[in-house]
């Protein structure tokens, strides 16, 4: 079965490439008869990938531990859910699933009114630069990243999936990021396209919902790392600046930049450009970020090893930044409608842009800064968390400002109303006086919570002022999914900077009072272990009061799963839309806890209502009938 499958991803590539060649042929010579044979050679390629995923998720679920990678992923007793998600817990398996989706992505698109609605010369051209990516994946998937590799003396049982993947979060953190990132490959290759066979701005129309839909699912991918990290790793905190973090922010950062350039594009037919670059610039960066991960580059927890993948990635990117310039440049410049200016609506989102393009410039820079410094530093080091603090945080909350005004001023030049904009520069202008009045530190933070306020309430205000939005889907897609941002930005502004942490030592029957809250460990237990994954476990027990007041029970633990000696710490909050307590335990000495860890992390849960928000609510932008844009696209 597993040569069969292997087979499959060999014929699966062989018809990528050869589909890519011809795709090259038919638009050396102008001729779009071959386009039949194109989409069904995507079809077929698909199928194939289908195949060859559904038969590494059969040795998974049926544990046949003769597959090298079952054996290094899974074992007899792993859950069911936790034996689904070792499908990309691995590099071969995670690389097959990206190349799975890329193909899905394809051939969806290729049925869909926008796609048929292109010119056949672009279609031919899409091809090229499609089949062409997703060979080149399957060129990793049956070269170095082999998933289906067997052994020749399969081991009795397999090594299990490591406990830090044993979370709801990492069931659906990656695939969701995959699924951005293979999404992203429609509107960079539909870029390519376009602007070779001269066919214009309609590519952006035919590529509008997978923008919107790639957005989503990376946005909601980067957002459930956090989460994950917040209850998995017991730090006490979501974003730890860590390289294999940035890689996935990265690209975020220029596929924002888009969504807002294309809305430019669409309604005033400016940025052509531009809006070409930052497609291709977006899909580059995701196939950036896979290099970081499975290159072993830059050192991280999330990190793979390099698995002989790192060099063909990085050719890769290289080639892809020298064929999109080289597209780029071939655009031949054509009279286009002047942007308005810096006092307009679309001033203030080229603004916004710019500052999106600057962030992931400093986290790009940062990220690889080892590599860069290497070539003239013995002991190269990566750029720690406070230099991330100081360059970035001072920018989001400039563009969390900029997001609020916008709304105000005109498509065309001026401010709609002069009072609303007037009273929230003041508003936050006050809240940062206030603050420093207040002698309350950092500074920064203050900012941050003052233009988070400003934000949600220039939503609110036009909830009220501007009539028919309430009903408007146009209105919740992009202010609601600003007010889910402006949530974040508030979360994060209180809850990283305000956090309180103490670890004390405890013996049962010791308290300790911190933060106005009084912590009692009644004593350590063992809890009930289903099945044998887990060889010990054990609970401490720790009751909260306020005033006298009982407030709840933590009860943090320590795991040890079988094939893995080391104990693994499982959190345990009390959550609260003010403050959240968060405990974890370190070690034991007996019964004696050394130490517990507590931390109290204000308006934390506020990060993930807002990324709720800014997850759903931009996809009531989707458009399922295909047809010419509004010209009030946009204009709520």
């Amino acid at each position: 079965m597993y040569l069969a499958a292997h087979f499959a991803l060999l014929l699966a590539m062989l018809v990528s490439l050869l589909g890519g060649a011809l795709a090259c042929l038919e638009a050396w010579g102008r001729q779009q008869g071959k386009l039949p044979w194109l989409e069904h050679g995507q079809d077929a390629a698909a199928f194939l990938m289908a195949c060859a995923s559904a038969a590494l998720l059969g040795g998974l679920l049926s544990r046949d531990f003769s597959l090298a990678y079952v054996a290094d992923y899974s074992d007899s007793l792993l859950p069911l859910f936790y034996t689904v998600t070792a499908f990309w817990a691995g590099q071969a398996g995670s690389l097959l699933f990206w190349g799975l989706t890329l193909a899905l992505a394809g051939t969806i698109f290729s049925r869909t009114a926008r796609y048929k609605a292109l010119e056949p010369s672009t279609r031919v051209l899409f091809w090229l630069f499609f089949l062409t990516l997703q060979g080149f994946f399957l060129v990793l998937l049956t070269g170095p990243n082999n998933p289906f590799v067997t052994l020749a003396s399969p081991p009795a049982d397999g090594k299990g999936l490591n406990p830090l993947l044993r979370n709801v979060g990492m069931i659906f953190h990656p695939p969701l990021l995959f699924l951005g990132y293979a999404g992203f490959a429609i509107p960079a290759c539909l870029a390519l396209a376009a602007t070779l066979s001269g066919e214009g701005r309609s590519w952006l129309e035919a590529a509008r919902n997978w923008i919107l839909g790639s957005w989503v699912f990376l946005t909601a991918g980067i957002l459930l790392g956090g989460w994950w990290s917040y209850m998995e790793l017991g730090w006490g905190g979501y974003w730890a600046w860590d390289p294999v973090e940035n890689a996935s922010l990265i690209p975020w950062f220029a596929a924002t930049a888009l969504v807002h350039t294309a809305l430019l594009e669409r309604r005033f037919s400016v940025l052509p450009r531009t809006n070409v670059c930052l497609a291709c610039l977006t899909l580059i960066l995701c196939l950036f970020a896979t290099y970081l991960v499975r290159s072993g580059v830059v050192e991280s927890l999330h990190a793979f090893g390099d698995g002989g993948v790192g060099g063909p990635l990085l050719a890769g990117v290289l080639f892809a930044v020298a064929l999109a310039g080289l597209v780029a440049v071939s655009r031949p410049r054509r009279e286009e409608p002047a942007l308005p200016g810096l006092g307009s609506r679309p001033g203030l989102m080229v603004v916004s842009v710019w500052l999106l393009l600057a962030l992931g410039l400093v986290v790009l820079l940062g990220t690889i800064w080892p590599v860069l410094s290497q070539l003239w530093e013995v002991s190269p080091k990566g750029a720690e968390q406070g230099f991330y603090n100081t360059v970035c945080l001072p920018l989001f909350t400039l563009l969390t400002v900029v997001m609020a005004l916008a709304p105000w001023f005109g498509w065309t030049g001026g401010p709609r109303r002069l009072d609303v904009p007037t009273g929230l520069i003041v508003l936050w202008l006050a809240v940062v006086a206030a603050g420093a009045s207040l002698d309350v530190r950092p500074v920064l933070a203050v900012a941050g919570v003052a233009a988070a306020a400003m934000a949600c309430l220039s939503v609110l205000l036009l909830l009220i002022l501007v009539p028919g939005s309430l009903g408007s889907r146009r209105f919740w897609a992009s202010h609601g999914g600003h007010l889910g941002l402006a949530v974040i930005v508030l979360g994060v502004a209180v809850s990283g900077p305000f956090q309180r942490s103490v670890e004390k030592a405890l013996s049962p029957g010791e308290s300790f009072d911190f933060s106005g809250y009084r912590f009692t460990y009644e004593g350590l237990g063992a809890t009930d272990t289903p099945g044998q994954e887990i060889t010990r476990a054990e609970e401490a027990r720790i009751t909260v009061s306020r005033g006298g007041k009982p407030v709840g029970v933590l009860t943090p633990q320590r795991l040890t799963y079988r094939n893995y000696d080391h104990p693994h710490t499982e959190v345990s909050t009390l959550p609260g839309l003010g403050d959240e307590l968060y405990a974890t335990v370190h070690d034991l000495d007996g019964e004696r806890l050394t130490p517990l860890k507590i931390s109290v992390n204000p308006m934390v849960n506020w990060v993930w209502i807002g990324s709720v928000l800014v997850c759903l609510l931009p996809l009531l932008a989707i458009r399922f009938k295909h047809g010419r844009t509004s010209p009030k696209e946009g204009a709520a």
